[in-house]
């Protein structure tokens, strides 16, 4: 399958998606457990070094960082990458192929986009702490069941709390990982996120600091401790539908007013949500190897 430029994968505004993908952390352990099997069954033919792209014209300016004066949180602080790695071009046969022989292929199917994955990853990771992650973008399936809500339509609905189930099996699947190992694959397949960054628009800046930036802003999503209210809203465009499109959104203005990864925190319920911090809590000590970054 050719592989999608750059450009496709920059951050956008689009509108919300009304299915919630949970935490991209799945997925780096998802590339990195499938790696691994595959290098255990096949053996990886060389291949020439990574081509660095150049940066499009009309990249978006990178998000405010530190000066690139090096890396804050050097991921080959946990592993060296691999000595022989596919070119990021050349990444997604074989990461599909280890991923198939890792979770099964219909497992893959149901739960992964796999084209571009190493991309959609990246992307993702960068646009959590936006006002939107497009779910075109997303390296996970959005869940097959439809958001519930309970009470009549208006300011009285609530997110039903039956909802959190839809996210039972994928919040323990993440509380399963092994945080240590998982870390180690992504240090030794770093070099293809790193590129995939760096042809987003970051020419200069390094992923990993960027993931622990995403984790911390992740760890600080609120966490309500009662009902949250919804209510559904039209979404008007340029030209006027037939059928309205509509959504629901957060009636608390606060909560409405955070970024897409933490409205995917707390929609998930606040049980599933202190679960899933302290997943990321873990990955983070692990990802985190900068002195700054520890002290947190």
């Amino acid at each position: 399958m050719p592989e999608r430029e750059p450009s496709d994968f920059r951050p956008a505004r689009e509108s919300s998606a009304s299915k919630i993908v949970i935490l991209v952390l799945i997925a780096i352990a998802a590339v990195g457990g499938g790696w691994y099997w595959w290098q255990q069954r096949a053996a990886v033919p060389p291949a020439p070094p990574p081509v660095a792209a150049a940066a499009p014209a009309d990249a978006p300016a990178p998000a405010p960082q530190p000066a690139a004066s090096g890396p804050q949180n050097p991921i080959d602080a946990l592993a060296e990458p691999d000595a022989v790695l596919p070119t990021l071009a050349a990444s997604d046969a074989q990461i599909t192929s280890a991923l198939n022989g890792w979770l099964g292929a219909k497992r893959v199917v149901a739960m992964l986009n796999v084209d571009g994955f190493v991309r959609r990853v990246v992307a993702t990771v960068d646009n959590l702490p936006r006002a939107q992650t497009p779910s075109r973008l997303w390296p996970v399936q959005p869940t097959p069941e439809h958001f519930s809500v309970t009470g009549a339509a208006g300011p009285t609905q609530h997110i039903d709390a039956g909802n959190a189930a839809r996210y039972d099996a994928i919040v323990a699947l993440a509380e399963a990982l092994d945080a240590e190992r998982v870390a180690a694959l992504y240090a030794r397949l770093y070099p293809l996120f790193q590129q995939a960054y760096e042809d987003l628009g970051y020419p200069g800046r390094y992923f990993n600091d960027r993931l622990v930036a995403a984790i911390d802003h992740l760890l600080a999503a609120p966490e309500p401790g009662g009902p949250v209210a919804v209510q559904l809203t039209e979404v008007r465009g340029e030209f006027t539908a037939a059928r309205p499109w509509t959504r629901y959104e957060f009636a608390d203005p606060a909560l409405e007013s955070l970024s897409s990864g933490q409205k995917m925190m707390v929609r998930v319920g606040l049980a599933h949500e202190r679960r899933l911090k302290a997943v990321l809590k873990r990955f983070r000590a692990q990802v985190a190897t900068g002195e700054i970054a520890n002290k947190r």
